[in-house]
């Protein structure tokens, strides 16, 4: 039978949309029907299915199951869990396809779908094509069935196995009620020191607060737990714990570019010359910082599927986004994992001697930046004003890195126009060695979204 989705939901990276608005189980068998029906042409019949603690994702998951067996696939049930846990069972269970039901950051009335497939991202094109398979009712039919595959001490023992520390420490992890809070628990009772776990209990309604670490909003309640236990460092996740916070032991922030080049510095004591992949966004103190240490920086199209491509094509062994996605494939999988990253992160800390992680921080040179500015545009417009605003640089002579959008180096620093691949926004960010460098860089870029009939936000 064919099926037809609401336009909005199939996205460049995942499937998301509002559960009873735009997304519905019947959506979520298609689906099932629709990959089942990819593995089984491919030659495959292995399929793991993971969720999230979304109110609407049990519902989700039985739909997609059961399109998934009725085209003779065997699906692995790895169970509740964040996102990685998903990509790991789909890695270690030599599965054909994976794929996760999660609402990752997003509102709790929304929910979607993360996917894997033959061991490689599964985005762009392969999300449309379920689309027109579903629209034409081309599905496979058999007679498959789904079995209990609880990967959940595995996972836990896995991520443990790589700390690597010297000295036990005081670690605070805020888990924001959301689907790694389960696995969180575990993990600490496997690691040295002191562990305090705030809001680990998985609840789809986000009671404490929104999980979304680049929030710094959302980070508060870490930041006043690290300063009054006097922990050496804390950590965040995301809804479904792909995506890192940190705070360091003064209570600071660190972003994702400054997580990334802490551990780049470590990586690159065992492997030197290394490739190490940042998105668009990063601050040039990760481009210049990599570098001097004797890597190799390597600037990426934002977006966690678009990264984890790179570094296959590549072999970089660490890679690494603004928004907190890290990536290892160093003694690891090259799947963005936050927990896995924690783990890492914690090794280096307790490695640290004479040092503290906010020291650390305070050793990176000292830029001026703005936060990531979003705002709306309309999908049909989005591109083509980045386009219009390249092709006026280009024209002027400008210095353009057109990777993603527009990113204009300038004496002061460098700002940067990008459409999302999956919103009606446009995002903006500037960076300069100085206030008065930075006015004149948001000038800039105000100066050419209005050619174009677009207002920057205050």
């Amino acid at each position: 039978m064919a099926h037809l989705f609401h336009p909005t939901i199939l996205r460049e990276y995942d499937i998301r949309g509002i559960v009873g608005e735009t997304l519905f189980a019947a959506d979520a068998e298609a689906i099932g029907r629709a990959l089942g029906t990819k593995v089984r042409r491919a030659g495959g019949s292995v399929v793991c299915l993971g969720w999230d603690g979304r109110l609407s994702s049990p519902e989700m998951a039985r739909a997609l199951e059961a399109g998934l067996v009725s085209t003779g696939c065997t699906v692995r049930r790895v169970g509740r869990g964040p996102t990685p846990m998903l990509y790991y069972a789909a890695k270690v269970r030599d599965a054909d396809a994976g794929i996760m039901v999660t609402g990752s950051h997003n509102p709790p009335t929304h929910n979607g779908f993360k996917m894997v497939f033959q061991g490689k991202p599964f985005f762009g094109p392969d999300i449309r094509g379920l689309g027109e398979m579903a629209a034409s009712g081309d599905f496979a039919d058999g007679d498959g069935h789904a079995v209990d595959d609880d990967i959940r001490v595995e996972y836990a023992d896995r991520l443990a196995r790589d700390w690597d520390g010297k000295r036990d420490l005081k670690v605070v992890w805020d888990c924001g009620n959301g689907a790694a809070g389960e696995i969180t628990r575990m993990l600490t009772e496997r690691l040295p020191g002191r562990h305090t776990v705030l809001f680990g209990e998985i609840d789809g309604r986000f009671p404490n607060h929104h999980p979304d670490p680049t929030e710094p909003h959302n980070l508060r309640a870490l930041q006043d737990a690290v300063l009054f236990e006097r922990a050496d460092l804390g950590v965040a996740f995301d809804g479904d714990g792909d995506r890192i916070g940190v705070i360091d032991n003064e209570g600071r922030i660190l972003w994702g570019d400054q997580i990334l080049v802490i551990l780049a510095e470590d990586l690159l004591k065992v492997r030197p010359g290394a490739s190490i992949i940042a998105d668009v966004k990063a601050s040039r103190v990760f481009f210049d910082e990599v570098a001097r240490m004797g890597g190799k920086p390597v600037m990426g199209r934002t977006g966690h599927s678009l990264i984890k491509t790179m570094m296959a094509e590549t072999g970089a062994p660490l890679a690494g986004e603004m928004s907190g996605h890290i990536f290892f494939a160093d003694r690891y999988y090259g799947f963005d994992d936050a927990l896995y990253a924690a783990v890492r992160l914690l090794g280096i800390v307790s490695r640290m001697d004479r040092e503290s992680l906010g020291r650390r921080r305070d050793r990176l040179p000292h830029m001026v930046n703005t936060p990531e500015m979003r705002f709306d545009c309309p999908d049909e417009r989005k591109f083509a004003v980045a386009a219009e605003v390249k092709a006026r640089l280009d024209a002027a002579g400008a210095t353009v890195n057109a990777i993603d959008g527009v990113r204009v180096d300038t004496a002061d620093g460098w700002w940067l126009l990008r459409a999302s691949n999956t919103q009606a926004v446009l995002v903006a960010r500037c960076e300069a060695t100085s206030v008065d460098g930075l006015k004149r860089l948001r000038t800039a870029l105000e100066e050419q979204l209005s050619l174009s009939g677009v207002a920057l936000p205050g």
